[in-house]
């Protein structure tokens, strides 16, 4: 196991971007958390399943009662172990690589190359996720191996990484006009298309952009501006929103579906 291990990503601008990766403890703590709720769902499940035996051993003869029940007792246990599996594939998808358990333990999933992951990533490492659990393989090969990947992460190529922070002395101020344009970019851009090197290129300008002249920054705002408009499939920049104003907003709204505290 190595404490503290870091990934790195690097943009062609020598700009790098870290993560720590979460490592055997905040993901036991999360898988803890994650299995309390679903033993309350299996629990509920099972309990729905028994009223409904009983009230069948009421209606049926005893031999054709011990056939529907045999039947009945397996469909509980592929809906049991469909319930496992849809309960991270949902939350993972829908909360761009977390679970409860994992925003409780402020860890995420994403891909290898830093982006969120999808449906196909998070379903991956559900279907596999029993197999890492047998004789706690997953654990020895987080513990043991220097990317902390489980058979699930390395099958669906994702990471398990702690949630970014960063100290008040590389922040900004955004501008409220940024973070109206924030809101408006949420639902319509494809955020996810984005790539760490993309974020971190946005941060390097977005903190240096004071210092340079007026002219180099409304060129650079603009180049940013347009190679975003493509990367996050919009049509145009919005009207009466500034080159400056709409990398800002970008950034913002990146910010926002990776839960970055910046």
């Amino acid at each position: 196991m190595h404490l503290f291990n870091r990934v790195k990503f690097r943009t062609p601008e020598s700009v790098e971007l870290e993560f720590n990766l979460a490592g055997i403890g905040n993901r036991a703590w999360a898988l803890v958390i994650d299995y309390h709720i679903l033993a309350a769902i299996l629990i509920l499940f099972l309990i729905v399943c028994t009223k409904l035996f009983n009230q069948l051993a009421h209606v049926l003869t005893p031999i054709f009662r011990a056939k529907v029940n045999f039947w009945l007792l397996a469909i509980a246990v592929l809906i049991s172990f469909s319930i496992y599996t849809s309960y991270f594939v949902f939350f993972e998808t829908l909360w761009q690589g977390q679970t409860p358990g994992k925003r409780f333990a402020k860890i995420r999933v994403v891909r290898d190359d830093g982006r969120p992951i999808g449906l196909q990533h998070a379903t991956l490492r559900a279907l596999l996720r029993p197999f890492d659990e047998f004789l706690f393989l997953g654990a020895f090969l987080i513990m043991f191996s220097r990317s902390e990947k489980r058979l699930g992460d390395l099958a669906a190529g994702t990471i398990v990484i702690e949630n970014q922070t960063h100290t008040a002395s590389t922040t900004f101020t955004a501008s409220e006009q940024a973070k109206s344009v924030c809101e408006q970019l949420l639902p319509i851009a494809d955020l996810s298309a984005m790539l760490p090197d993309d974020f971190a290129v946005i941060r390097e300008y977005l903190l240096r952009r004071s210092v340079m002249t007026p002219k180099a920054r409304t060129s650079v705002a603009l180049k940013l501006a347009q190679q975003l408009v493509d990367i996050i499939n919009l049509e145009k920049i919005p009207e009466t929103v500034n080159p400056d104003t709409f990398v800002e907003a970008v950034y913002l709204a990146y910010q926002r579906i990776m839960n970055y505290e910046l």
